[in-house]
C-alpha cells in the first residue's frame, strides 16, 4: 500500500491563431482591437473569450454597430462585465485539460457526473493491472493511530491478494494473450477498494469550471473533491485572473461574486 496525495496538472490550454484572427478583423473593421493586445504577454484564453464576446455585438470599435455607443478597451473591465451580465456562452469557447492524478475512484465517480462542457478519459482498471494500492488518507485519518493501523492492514491484505491472483492466473507467463490478461484483470479489479487512487484527463470549458469549482469546494462537498477543485481553482485564478478573480475563499469554499454565468 502506497500513501498518495491527489495531484492536478494543467496539460492543455487554448491557443489562438492570431493571423487568422487578424484576417477576420480586417473584414469587419476591428483591427485596432488586436493592436491593443499586449503582444509581449498574449493571454490566449481571455483573448478568446473577449474575441467571442465582441463578435456577438460587433463591439470592436465605436461606430461598427450603431447600437453600441461605448466600447470598453480594458480587457479586465470587459470580462468582468461579461460575468456581471451573465453572458456565459462566450466562456464555453475556452477549454482547459487537466490530469487528475492519484485521485480515488470515490472522487472520479463524483467528477464524471459533470457532463455538460467536459471531456473525460479515465484510466481503465480493466486493462491496467494493480500491483500496489495507492491510497489517500485525509489528515484527520492519519492522526488516528488505531484507524491507520487497521486500515493499512486491510489494504496490505488486499494488495497481497492482487499479487496472488496475478500469479495464480499466470498472467506473466510467456504467451498469455492480452485478451486473457484483460479478462482476468477485469475480475481482479473487483477486489480493489473504491478508495484506490487512479487518474483521468478532464477537460472543461470556463463556464463549466466556474460552476464546478463553486459546487465542489462547498462545505457540504466530499473532502477529497474539495481538495482537488481547490487546486483547480488556484490554477484557473492564475491562468485567467479576470475570469476567476471574483471568487472569495472562505474555509476552502470558493464563492463567486457572479453565480451561474
Amino acid at each position: 500500500m502506497k500513501v498518495v496525495e491527489p495531484q492536478v496538472y494543467l496539460v492543455a490550454r487554448p491557443d489562438l491563431d492570431y493571423d487568422e484572427v487578424a484576417r477576420y478583423l480586417q473584414e469587419v473593421g476591428g483591427e485596432r482591437w488586436l493592436e491593443r493586445l499586449d503582444r509581449g504577454e498574449l493571454d490566449d484564453p481571455q483573448n478568446l473569450v473577449e474575441f467571442a464576446g465582441r463578435l456577438c455585438y460587433r463591439s470592436w470599435e465605436p461606430g461598427l454597430n450603431p447600437n453600441v455607443s461605448r466600447v470598453r478597451t480594458d480587457q479586465t473591465d470587459y470580462l468582468r462585465n461579461i460575468l456581471k451580465s451573465a453572458h456565459g456562452s462566450v466562456l464555453e469557447h475556452a477549454s482547459f485539460s487537466f490530469v487528475l492524478h492519484d485521485i480515488s475512484r470515490v472522487a472520479t465517480h463524483e467528477v464524471v457526473r459533470h457532463r455538460p462542457g467536459v471531456a473525460i478519459s479515465q484510466e481503465s482498471l480493466r486493462f491496467v493491472r494493480l500491483q500496489d494500492l495507492p491510497f489517500w488518507f485525509p489528515e484527520w485519518a492519519r492522526e488516528d493511530e488505531e484507524l491507520m493501523k487497521r486500515a493499512t492492514a486491510i489494504l496490505d491484505q488486499l494488495e497481497e491478494f492482487q499479487r496472488w491472483m496475478a500469479d495464480h492466473f499466470g498472467l506473466d507467463e510467456e504467451g498469455v494473450p492480452f485478451s486473457a490478461k484483460k479478462h482476468r484483470t477485469s475480475f481482479m479489479r473487483r477486489f480493489a477498494p473504491e478508495g484506490v487512487a487512479t487518474g483521468l484527463v478532464w477537460t472543461a470549458n470556463i463556464r463549466t469550471l466556474r460552476h464546478t469549482i463553486e459546487a465542489r469546494t462547498a462545505p457540504g462537498a466530499e473532502e477529497e473533491i474539495r481538495l482537488i477543485f481547490g487546486k483547480i481553482g488556484e490554477i484557473m485564478r492564475t491562468e485567467c485572473p479576470a475570469l476567476f478573480g471574483d471568487y472569495v475563499i472562505e474555509d476552502g469554499a470558493w464563492i463567486p461574486e457572479w453565480r451561474k454565468v
